[in-house]
């Protein structure tokens, strides 16, 4: 007799996830499920809502490392266990760190001895260097009003009107007042000398910019010392310079190595550098490094012992993982001075080729210079019937992410489109993005213009007398309609 089983009745763990109940229903969005289901179910419904993803090689609006070594990897996974602030517990981990800490603070030419170690901490990324950074800054303004008999409750930091956001949120929630120097169509750095002028007893730091987000452009930190230097001697002041360094700081070590912008420049105190943009390294890990020991206050460190031995610490968090850190000390042993220098060569020319090929099409402004982070910004020379906007939303449709956004105060009315190079953005792509950028341009003008920009000089309608709108005002219409697009677009979906 043969035996046999109906399907309901037999084992469910020969099934395949697509033929068993757990694909017939939504996944659960806002409460936990009562039940269990298995571990193969849940790997890969999880795992086919994750297609719908982008594809992070092909995002070219992050400046985050996107691809490591199988190596890299491997180490990474074998590490994904560790918390990093349990160093009596890992104390290689936290030997490598120190290593990484020293290795940059040398890059950087901080000023130590043959046996002094630097001053320095790993982070999350620039956002919580930049934190600490600030904090210490701020410490020490207040230390030394303190001592002087002056009030200590209004301070403030001068940057450009192109900084991060996370300045804006250290400004917020540290109660340190944000002055701006706004940009100018053509001009989108902070001007050295406007950021001196808006100096007064009150500014804790400078922070100046190694590689604008908004066109990858170095600002002219020696310039600003310079300055800074002469008002700090009329003033007595001695107001000290933060370099934001996230995404320039492990590119002109290695390809301008003459660029003034580093510990060099007396009145450079702290910098901070994002080792997952073009450190090379997954996102998860920044660094701060102080010149010297007497710029981090020492009250800000605290000391734990409940972990084991005691350990300093001044961090904003407390848990992390330590891959990060393992994954930083095996890219700058594995590549060395000369793998950084190739890899940040070649993503120079590579922009190069993709810039080049924009200018072919006569159709774009280059916003970006050569010098500085290997990135292109480029906006359209005409842009009454399509704008940049357009352009970047049917570039999805090839699979690219390229962003348009408008410039700050006051060039707000400027918009352009940026591709970030980095070292998995081989030629070959460079100029397949070309070739789908032309294709985009080929199919807007055959579609009508989204925002009608009506250019006759005077219209009668209704007994309504319409002028005709100028350059800057058509634009600026443009520009808020598809910012309200892309915000709703945003709101509506996934951010």
């Amino acid at each position: 007799m043969v035996l046999s089983k109906t399907t309901s009745e037999s084992d469910v763990s020969v099934h395949s996830t697509f033929a068993s109940r757990y694909v017939r229903a939504s996944l659960p969005r806002f409460k936990m499920p009562e039940n269990s289901i298995p571990k193969e179910a849940a790997y890969q419904i999880i795992n086919d809502e994750l297609m719908l993803d982008g594809n992070p090689r092909l995002n070219l609006a992050s400046f985050v490392t996107t691809w490591m070594e199988p190596e890299c990897d491997k180490l990474i996974m074998s590490a994904i266990n560790k918390n990093y602030v349990d160093m009596d517990e890992y104390p290689v981990t936290t030997e490598l760190q120190n290593r990484c800490v020293n290795m940059i603070a040398h890059l950087f030419n901080a000023p130590l001895g043959d046996s002094e170690t630097a001053v320095g901490v790993g982070t999350v990324g620039s956002s919580e260097a930049i934190m600490l950074a600030g904090l210490a800054f701020k410490r020490r303004w207040q230390n030394k009003r303190k001592a002087q008999g002056k009030p200590y409750d209004k301070p403030n930091i001068v940057t450009g009107a192109n900084v991060q956001v996370c300045w804006e949120k250290f400004a917020r929630y540290f109660e340190v007042e944000l002055k701006e120097v706004k940009l100018r169509e053509g001009y989108y750095v902070m001007d050295p000398a406007k950021a001196v002028e808006m100096v007064d007893e009150n500014t804790i730091c400078v922070a100046a910019i190694l590689g604008s987000t908004l066109n990858g452009e170095f600002e002219d930190v020696k310039l600003l010392n310079d300055l800074l230097a002469e008002k700090n001697k009329k003033t007595g002041w001695n107001t000290p310079i933060h370099v934001d360094a996230a995404s320039g700081g492990f590119i002109a070590p290695f390809i301008y190595p003459e660029l003034e912008w580093d510990f060099r420049l007396p009145l450079v105190k702290s910098i901070n550098v994002s080792g997952h943009k073009y450190g090379l390294v997954y996102a998860g890990i920044g660094w701060v490094i102080w010149r010297t020991k007497e710029d981090l206050p020492e009250e800000l460190i605290f000391h734990i012992n409940y972990l084991g031995a005691d350990q300093p610490t001044f961090t904003l968090n407390f848990s992390k993982g330590s891959s990060q850190v393992i994954a930083q000390y095996y890219q700058l042993i594995r590549l060395g001075y000369e793998g950084y220098r190739n890899i940040m060569e070649n993503c120079r020319e590579n922009a190069m080729v993709l810039k080049e090929g924009l200018e072919k099409t006569g159709r774009f402004n280059i916003v970006s210079k050569d010098n500085g982070i290997p990135l292109v910004a480029f906006s359209l020379k005409d842009n009454s019937r399509h704008n940049e906007f357009e352009v970047s939303d049917m570039l999805r449709r090839f699979g690219w992410i390229v962003p348009a956004y408008t410039m700050p105060a006051d060039a707000q009315h400027v918009t352009v489109l940026r591709v970030v190079i980095r070292e998995d953005f081989s030629r070959t792509l460079a100029e397949r993005l070309v070739l789908d950028i032309q294709k985009v341009l080929h199919d807007l003008e055959t579609l009508p213009a989204k925002i009608s920009a009506n250019c006759e000089e005077k219209k009668q309608r209704n007994g309504t007398i319409f002028h005709k709108k100028s350059a800057i005002e058509t634009q600026r219409e443009i520009t808020t309609a598809w910012k309200k697009f892309v915000m709703d677009k945003k709101i509506s979906g996934v951010c």
